[in-house]
């Protein structure tokens, strides 16, 4: 990577050119623009590991599938603890990392059981509730303050996912009933990590996540364990990769922006959804679904407009 750097006047290495003018720009950038890219990039991830997760779920039960994810993530996250020399378990924060893990366990276990027995764009699209979710508890425990726009663009984008679902049809099941409660659990970690990434560092958040919770899988999967192949060995590896830089974004994301402005942008995870669907699952997405997506993307793609809209200084007479 040397060659995208140059020496300064003082002999240290900076990027040069483009490079140097695409990073102050991003950093100038308004803290809500830079949050929905950093979520936007974290579902591209999470996406992936939904895939994984469903591949495995045919042959291997969900709670062993968490368990070596977050195995997985406590192995790519012990160098980090090494080098900076800190007890990441130090924390005055410490009810609230419980209560993340506690609500993570049940966001999981619902989610990821929902995953493996439904469609992967119909679970994703039923996970988009979440926004909903977070808006209000943004307001209840965050004290932010939502504008009518905000309020627009949820509720348009809550309006695709249940376009695309069509409540009288089939997709509403058990399955659906878990990843809504999934969802709302989901909104509530969230609006954990808001508060906890203003205090906490990055490998103190991902360390209650990774090693807790870990411990916490490894009760039920001592029972039912399954022996991997080395095949699904190497997806659960994958899983745990994709999880962990899908965390380390998702937290980067909250830690910029807020809650309630860049949820909506989250929707864009259907996109993905969609087209893995189709590649590894031959799912083919109906007209209504199609309808559903056009709507999420135009209410996320209206609510980044807005943020930067709001953020440009008026111009004086």
């Amino acid at each position: 990577m040397t060659f995208l750097l140059r020496s300064d006047q003082n002999g240290s290495e900076r990027p040069s050119g483009r490079i140097a003018q695409l990073g102050l720009s991003f950093r100038e950038a308004p803290a809500n623009v830079r949050g929905a890219f950093w979520i936007t990039l974290a579902g591209v991830f999470f996406t992936a590991m939904s895939a994984l997760i469903k591949l495995l779920g045919e042959r291997i039960a969900v709670t062993e599938i968490l368990f070596f994810r977050q195995l997985v993530m406590t192995i790519l996250l012990f160098p980090l603890v090494i080098q900076q020399r800190i007890n990441p378990f130090s924390t005055p924060y410490f009810k609230m990392h419980m209560a993340r893990v506690a609500l993570a366990t049940i966001a999981m276990s619902t989610g990821f059981t929902a995953l493996v027995h439904m469609p992967i764009a119909d679970a994703t699209a039923l996970s988009f509730s979440k926004a909903f979710f977070t808006v209000i508890f943004a307001i209840m425990v965050l004290g932010e303050k939502v504008g009518p726009n905000r309020w627009f663009t949820t509720a348009l984008g809550f309006a695709g996912v249940l376009i695309m679902l069509r409540p009288t049809g089939d997709a509403i099941n058990i399955y659906g009933i878990l990843s809504i409660i999934s969802a709302a659990a989901a909104a509530m970690i969230m609006i954990i990590i808001r508060k906890l990434s203003q205090k906490e560092s990055l490998i103190t958040i991902m360390a209650y996540q990774s090693v807790v919770l870990g411990l916490v899988m490894a009760i039920p999967t001592f029972f039912i364990w399954v022996t991997p192949s080395w095949a699904d060995t190497l997806l659960l590896v994958l899983v745990g990769i994709t999880s962990s830089i899908g965390q380390s974004l998702n937290i980067r994301a909250f830690r910029a922006g807020e809650a309630a402005s860049i949820a909506s942008m989250d929707y864009l995870r259907l996109l993905h959804a969609a087209v893995i669907g189709f590649l590894l699952f031959s799912e083919v997405p109906a007209s209504h679904t199609l309808l559903g997506a056009a709507i999420i993307v135009a209410a996320s793609l209206y609510a980044i407009h807005r943020e930067r809209k709001l953020a440009l200084p008026e111009i004086q007479p």
